[in-house]
């Protein structure tokens, strides 16, 4: 059957507007006033805003890491996203040394294909560049549309890299119109650190953020952004967190290169001190890079109002704080890095950005759904509201209040990092490809209903 939602004001990057979407089949099929469409079922929208449903460029899903699994898997993960207004999940797929490339994705598509509830793809991690790496991923791009590729500069002797790995997988993408995303941490000051901490009896949850400082990320930043330049490539740094790294951001867009951030709802209203909250509880806000004392917040609003950066990843990687997080009692290196933020990313978002005046509305959409749509080649599939586009829509009620909490939150962890903070706005309904996954606050969707996205090539945006 058809839809027909009236009455909405609809929001896009660029436009503000009251009127109706025609939906037929999975596609927008007329966009205006007084629309009128004969058997299709008619949702009414008044007081309601309508935007493009969400992108979320950065998750971890059934994730293998520090000798446990992320709790949240494809179903789960993708069913919380949905409560929370995203449409579209982007996860990264982990790769291994001497391993196929191609070996790593078919595990990646069993994790998703029977479980997630709405759109998924994958970035690929690059963990070596050889003769084999290199005669795989022109495949890889042109067979099943994986267009962007994750390198590390922290974890060593786990997923980090040297430098000339990356700088030949900035070659490469340069080459064959990929997008090179990076971890920017010094890994081996940190493991100097990390070491020296520990030799010293600090076993603290804090010691997690004070053995990994925002000068080693300001420094890999800016490094990366210049092994971007010299080989004329393309950069997107994820999960920015301080002012070290935005200044390099900055100054290399300054200067023409083609360098692009994200950050993320975490860095944007928590802080440092968390991290020392008293009974282990601290272990919570272990994430890499770590929460960062609190003037770096106001950085980071100011780098999104102006545009030095340009999207908003949740890096979802849950784990429970009860029989996982506990795993680094006595030793914070022990402590699985990651946390549950899939599900209020968008209205965390709206809250503290749109609703106190720190961002447009347009800004808002652009950054939680477009900009993503746009860097990894999904634009004009996904991201936007558009006659011929994906009937990916998410009906939002700006006046709703909600207090969040691990008590009604639909992720698998058993605890939620924003606990007890109040926001201002709330996804009442989602629409993916024409099918509604949340209906009046209610789960209506499938599991195994997602579709796996082939993306295009990287444009400059």
């Amino acid at each position: 059957m058809n839809m027909l939602i009236k009455g909405g004001t609809i929001v896009t990057a660029v436009d503000i507007y009251k009127g109706d979407i025609l939906i037929e089949g999975h596609k927008i099929k007329a966009i205006g006033s007084n629309l009128v469409e004969t058997g299709s079922e008619v949702i009414d929208a008044r007081g309601l805003y309508i935007f493009p449903g969400g992108i979320d460029p950065h998750t971890h899903l059934d994730m293998p890491f520090g000798g446990t699994t992320t709790k949240d898997d494809f179903e789960t993960g993708t069913k919380a996203a949905a409560f929370g207004g995203t449409t579209t999940v982007i996860d990264f797929c982990l790769t291994t040394k001497g391993i196929p490339l191609t070996d790593a994705i078919q595990a990646w598509h069993r994790k998703a294909g029977n479980k997630a509830v709405i759109d998924y793809s994958f970035h690929l991690m690059i963990s070596e560049m050889n003769e084999e790496v290199l005669n795989e991923l022109p495949q890889v791009i042109e067979e099943e549309g994986i267009t962007s590729f994750k390198v590390f500069m922290a974890y060593k002797d786990v997923f980090q890299v040297n430098d000339d790995t990356l700088y030949r997988t900035l070659l490469f993408a340069k080459k064959h119109g990929a997008l090179v995303m990076v971890h920017a941490e010094n890994g081996d000051i940190i493991d100097y650190l990390t070491k020296d901490a520990l030799s010293k009896g600090n076993t603290d949850p804090i010691y997690h953020a004070l053995t990994r400082p925002p000068e080693l990320e300001g420094e890999a930043t800016g490094r990366a952004a210049y092994l971007c330049g010299l080989a004329d490539s393309q950069l997107y740094v994820v999960h920015v967190t301080c002012a070290e790294a935005v200044k390099q951001i900055t100054d290399a867009r300054q200067r023409g290169l083609r360098v692009y951030g994200e950050t993320c709802p975490q860095y944007l209203v928590l802080d440092q001190s968390y991290l020392e909250l008293p009974d282990f509880e601290g272990a919570k806000y272990v994430w890499s890079p770590p929460l960062r004392e609190k003037p770096n917040q106001q950085v980071l609003w100011d780098a999104l109002r102006l545009g030095h950066l340009q999207t908003i990843g949740s890096d979802q990687c849950s784990f429970d704080f009860t029989g996982q997080k506990e795993l680094g009692r006595g030793d914070f290196t022990k402590i699985p890095n990651g946390g549950p933020i899939i599900e209020d990313r968008f209205s965390i978002l709206y809250s503290e950005g749109v609703h106190k005046g720190r961002i447009s509305l347009h800004q808002f959409v652009n950054m939680v759904s477009t900009q993503n749509a746009k860097l990894f080649g999904l634009f004009p599939q996904k991201g936007t509201i558009a006659v011929g586009s994906d009937a990916d829509l998410v009906l939002f009620d700006p006046d709703i209040e909600r207090k969040i909490s691990a008590d009604t939150h639909h992720m698998a962890a058993d605890y939620n990092p924003f606990e007890g903070m109040t926001v201002r706005g709330q996804p009442v309904s989602v629409i993916s490809r024409g099918n509604f996954v949340i209906r009046d606050k209610q789960f209506v969707g499938k599991a195994g209903s997602g579709n796996f996205l082939k993306r295009k090539k990287f444009q400059q945006v």
